[in-house]
């Protein structure tokens, strides 16, 4: 068992103070734990949630610091590994909330090697909102021994413990300073230097969806995101197995043009009160491949 714990909470325009109440608690009733909490503010322009955050300071075992620029996904990750004083990470993204009361301590329990994830678990029902109708819909294949079967293809950021020896060896790519697929490459990363990810039941909640608008915003920068980096994230990617199927097929020009004609209407459906999954996958891969050409 763990008796040194790090918990590091990445955060851009959103108010974490709920979750570290939670994570404190859980920590303050782990037997003989030494821990600190760490939230790193990565630029943010809401000046609300910035005044929030800095009470933390005077919370006991917790602490805010701030970037002026935003740096990224995968540095300000990297950041918070450099300030965290204990040997064991543990990593929660600052929208996700806890579900379990035992979510500490079943990290902390058992022996870690390397690295795990926990996995996270989608919170409420809105048929309305985009974001939430696509997690529900995809909830089954992120089920414990569903990511088993492919434990590099579903590590996720949002929920993963990690010894800093491991971290300070293999950083966050900081390439990849815009949305998307940060996961994805460290997941390769951890599979080339033959690092086992050790999956476990300990979800996370997923509970806050933004707009259609911004969810489809996200997305259009994860596929550009995707793009720069198509050559190393090739095996990692639906979008780009099926886009360079369709350009076996000699079929990429009909895609093209099928996008430039059914783009607005796709998009005003979803953005509408019912969008259709169908719709969503047709429109990132019509956008990816109007980005190829």
């Amino acid at each position: 068992m763990s008796k040194q714990l790090s918990i590091l909470i990445p955060t851009f325009n959103d108010d974490c103070t709920q979750l570290v109440t939670d994570l404190r608690r859980q920590a303050e009733a782990c037997e003989d734990l030494e821990y600190e909490i760490i939230v790193a503010d990565d630029g943010s322009t809401n000046q609300e949630v910035v005044r929030a955050h800095e009470q933390l300071n005077t919370w006991d075992h917790c602490r805010f610091v701030r970037k002026e620029r935003n740096t990224g996904r995968a540095a300000i990750r990297n950041y918070l590994s450099s300030l965290a004083q204990y040997p064991w990470l543990l990593f929660i993204d600052s929208d996700m909330s806890v579900v379990r009361n035992d979510f500490i301590l079943r990290y902390i329990s058992t022996p870690l090697k390397n690295i795990r994830y926990g996995g996270y678990e989608v919170i409420g029902y809105d048929r309305t909102n985009l974001r939430n109708t696509y997690e529900r819909a995809f909830a089954a294949k992120h089920n414990t021994e569903q990511r088993k079967k492919k434990p590099y293809l579903h590590f996720h950021t949002s929920n993963f413990m990690i010894s800093k020896q491991l971290m300070d060896l293999y950083p966050f790519d900081e390439r990849f300073r815009f949305y998307g697929y940060e996961d994805d490459i460290y997941g390769k990363c951890m599979k080339e230097n033959h690092i086992e990810i050790e999956h476990i039941d300990n979800p996370i909640g997923f509970s806050k969806y933004e707009s259609n608008e911004e969810f489809l915003r996200k997305t259009e920068e994860g596929l550009r995101t995707l793009l720069t980096f198509s050559d190393e994230l090739t095996d990692y990617s639906t979008i780009i197995t099926v886009s360079n199927q369709l350009k076996r097929w000699k079929l990429s020009p009909v895609m093209r043009v099928f996008h430039q004609m059914f783009h607005r209407l796709e998009y005003r459906n979803l953005c509408g009160k019912y969008p259709s999954l169908f719709l969503f996958k047709l429109y990132k891969l019509g956008y990816y491949m109007m980005l190829q050409h």
